[in-house]
């Protein structure tokens, strides 16, 4: 089993910051990246931002290229999203994810997610 559990999230104005953390437990074994999804209701979750936890290979979507940086911390299992020149459209909520391979399967696990809100 894996629990993610996610924070930092709230109101900012635009061209202001934030960081979002998550922090995973229970069998972890077999990680092979941690990300953050933002998600609409009743669409599908797009990635903002992703890092593989061996090799820290970073993704992110182009949107936030620039401002957003994924980080992670092995040691802590966490994944963190500093989040700077914040624009109305980042608004949303921010899911937490953490993928594994086997080398023959792979499992996404999903947060609850934390809500991002940027309003002036």
């Amino acid at each position: 089993q894996v629990q993610l559990v996610e924070s930092g999230g709230g109101l900012v104005q635009p061209g202001g910051s934030l960081r979002l953390s998550c922090a995973a437990s229970g069998n972890i074994a077999g990680i092979y990246s941690m990300g953050w999804y933002r998600q609409s209701p009743g669409l599908h979750r797009a990635l903002v931002a992703s890092i593989t936890i061996g090799a820290g290979r970073t993704n992110y979507a182009d949107s936030v290229k620039g401002r957003f940086t994924v980080s992670r911390d092995k040691a802590k299992n966490t994944v963190a999203l500093q989040m700077d020149s914040l624009k109305v459209e980042d608004t949303g909520v921010y899911v937490c994810n953490l993928r594994t391979w086997s080398g023959q399967d792979s499992d996404d696990y999903w947060g609850q997610g934390t809500q991002v809100i940027v309003s002036s």
